[in-house]
């Protein structure tokens, strides 16, 4: 650079100085682009039914579009929940995911694999909903209840196939949870989400499945399929005539589909509370209740703090679940 030029630059210092507040400033609002919510499952699970609608909400809240990219990857939403654990903790690449979140580290560590992510490496940010799992099989099946199911498996063990979201996903570890309970064995046939999971049973590959009252209720309600047992504590609004499986003899069986919103571990803590705030306006907002009340589904909003002691008490009791499994396929 020239003399010239030199004081040119010099003598423009103080002015540049002066604009980096305001350009500091300019960076540190958020959003200030597109956002992407991460669904570690196919569309038609319980994961893309949380995401969908709270997404448009956040657009509304947040000004700026939050696009729901599904990443089915399969290993029961392994991929998916890896992919947000290395993206950039900068509030642009959100996660919404299931329970199963804790539950698949630890089935890799059971079968001595690399573990694909840790809880601990996200920020919880709100909890959507939290349906107990139901037992669905085909109307046309001989099952109305689901002591005939069980009468039936102990018959031809190993050779009723149910359909999962994947080994060790949420899905998988309601069935066998309750096939260690009954003392039977079924065949375990995993696909990439409960989405293609329902749709086999619906195809008849499958003769049965554990899924959430949303992702049924439409199916039922035409007809297609028969609820058999509840996995939740107390009996559903919208299937008020399905009994739990506590109710029917079965005391340690109880499992819980929640979907959740997360962040990275190290996500500025001004963007999770900006998050954290507009959460807390999209879960109660009028469109959002809608939505999930059309499906059977009931809003189970929580916020950060309470969302994070609800996953180390669910955690430690589907880790403890998964321990007893012990190896299945």
């Amino acid at each position: 650079m020239n003399r010239r030029g030199f004081l040119r630059t010099a003598a423009a210092l103080p002015l540049m100085q002066s604009l980096l507040p305001d350009l500091a400033a300019a960076e540190d609002v958020y959003p200030s682009r597109t956002i992407t919510m991460i669904v570690p499952f196919p569309a038609g699970g319980q994961a893309d039914l949380a995401a969908r609608p709270i997404a448009a909400a956040l657009e509304r809240i947040l000004g700026k579009a939050v696009i729901v990219d599904n990443r089915a990857g399969g290993a029961g939403g392994s991929v998916g929940n890896a992919q947000a654990a290395r993206a950039a903790p900068d509030g642009y690449t959100l996660l919404m995911t299931l329970s199963s979140l804790a539950v698949l580290p630890e089935a890799d560590r059971l079968f001595g694999r690399p573990v694909a992510y840790e809880v601990s490496q996200f920020t919880p940010i709100a909890r959507v909903l939290a349906d107990p799992t139901l037992l669905a099989v085909p109307a046309s099946s001989p099952w109305r209840t689901l002591k005939d199911l069980v009468d039936d498996a102990l018959r031809r063990p190993g050779e009723i196939p149910y359909g999962s979201s994947g080994p060790y996903g949420t899905l998988h570890v309601a069935m066998e949870m309750f096939a260690s309970s009954a003392g039977i064995r079924l065949l375990h046939v995993p696909f990439r989400g409960a989405g293609p999971a329902l749709t086999a049973l619906l195809g008849g590959t499958v003769q049965a499945i554990a899924a959430a009252p949303g992702t049924l209720k439409p199916q039922v309600d035409d007809g297609r399929l028969r609820v058999l047992a509840n996995w939740g504590a107390s009996r559903v609004p919208s299937f008020p005539d399905v009994p739990t499986f506590i109710e029917l003899g079965y005391r340690d069986v109880e499992m819980y589909i929640w979907a959740g919103l997360f962040g990275q571990r190290a996500i500025p803590s001004g963007i999770v509370k900006r998050l954290r705030e507009a959460m807390a306006q999209a879960a109660t907002s009028p469109e959002v209740l809608k939505t999930f009340a059309a499906v059977g589904s009931v809003v189970a909003y929580q916020d950060a703090p309470e969302f994070a002691k609800f996953i180390d008490a669910d955690s430690a009791r589907l880790i403890a679940a998964v321990q007893r499994i012990g190896k299945v396929e």
